[in-house]
């Protein structure tokens, strides 16, 4: 009989090196080859057995946050999912600001592209401790918002367009405890806007 495995690991969209000099090679070798294959590993764990094994992990994730009993699925699940979406928010050669209808709705929903930046720059540094800075759409209008540890905005009916990763382990070996520098790097040469823009719908 086959074993249903709910989490995988995919391969990254880029070699390890793409993101350099802002992401080393060497973070990636950490960041996704131990810390996101750890999030599957432990998951599948977690679910083996369970009424939760073999369901997609969205439903997964609302389906147990917010759950004393559930919070190791959640934080796993979550984070696999959250790290999915991290490396598909950039790309090599991404970063500044966007074109098309990914810029119409920032600039409809902040103002300008410099009032999102300041805002998504803003989430990013005031998360305390280990979390999240997201752009999502909510209402028919972008927001940014953050979330802590394994959180993030499916579990508040919120859509995510694109996510920075401020968990110290994402940007630690490269800039230590300069959060500001990374934040500021991976917006201006990282930051995916096709792939926030597909996330539009």
């Amino acid at each position: 009989m086959s074993t249903v495995m709910t989490l995988s690991l995919p391969p990254l969209p880029y070699a390890d090196s793409a993101l350099d000099p802002v992401i080393s090679a060497n973070t990636i070798g950490f960041h996704y080859g131990k810390h996101h294959k750890a999030y599957v590993d432990n998951g599948n764990k977690l679910l083996a057995g369970t009424d939760l094994e073999g369901r997609p992990m969205a439903e997964i994730i609302k389906a147990t946050y917010g759950k004393a009993d559930k919070a190791g699925v959640f934080n796993n699940v979550a984070q696999v999912w959250n790290h999915d979406f991290y490396w598909l928010s950039m790309r090599p050669g991404g970063g500044g600001a966007p074109k098309g209808r990914i810029a119409d709705q920032i600039n409809s929903s902040f103002g300008s592209y410099d009032t999102f930046k300041t805002e998504l720059s803003q989430a990013a540094m005031t998360q305390f401790g280990s979390g999240w800075a997201w752009l999502v759409s909510e209402g028919g209008k972008l927001k940014v918002t953050k979330t802590p540890n394994a959180e993030n905005p499916l579990v508040h009916g919120q859509t995510p367009l694109l996510t920075i990763d401020v968990w110290e382990h994402a940007y630690y070996l490269d800039f230590q405890n300069r959060r500001a520098d990374y934040v500021s790097a991976w917006l201006d040469k990282l930051v995916n806007w096709d792939f926030a823009e597909k996330n539009l719908g």
